[in-house]
């Protein structure tokens, strides 16, 4: 039932993405020209998201558990860091390059295109490249004992 669901919450989310045209990164570029051709339409798409989320959030977290878990899996971390904003900004100049972000481009992947595919590439190189980096930097934060 999991399995289902989880597809089933992954068509609506790509299907949603395709019809919106977030997954053609001229729209997103376009987005970012601001003094050019601005295709305001994204931040649309991203507005209906939050609202979405918002709601979502507020009518399961009355729950007392998640159907198929046993606790909610809410992060406690809520500190504005470095690492945060370093993060944050290589991910938005990333994708404001590309055209793509990663909601975007993973539905895109069923064109095929050469962009989309080098674009998905990228994102998972940088994610274990990223995860290469914390934990060599790992034992050089650690206090001395």
């Amino acid at each position: 039932m999991r399995t289902l669901l989880t597809f089933l919450t992954g068509a609506i989310f790509g299907t949603g993405i395709a019809m919106s045209g977030m997954a053609n990164p001229a729209k997103v570029i376009n987005f970012f020209d601001v003094a050019g051709s601005w295709d305001p339409s994204l931040a649309f798409v991203m507005g209906g998201a939050v609202i979405v989320t918002f709601i979502g959030y507020r009518l399961v977290l009355q729950r007392p558990t998640p159907v198929f878990e046993p606790t909610f899996d809410i992060p406690q971390n809520r500190k504005l860091d470095a690492k945060l904003l370093t993060g944050a900004g290589i991910f938005g100049v990333g994708w404001g390059i590309a055209g793509f972000c990663p909601g975007g481009a993973l539905p895109a992947l069923g064109t095929l295109d050469s962009r989309v595919i080098l674009f998905v590439a990228a994102l998972i190189a940088g994610m274990f490249a990223t995860r290469l980096v914390i934990d060599w930097a790992a034992p050089r934060t650690q206090p001395a004992e």
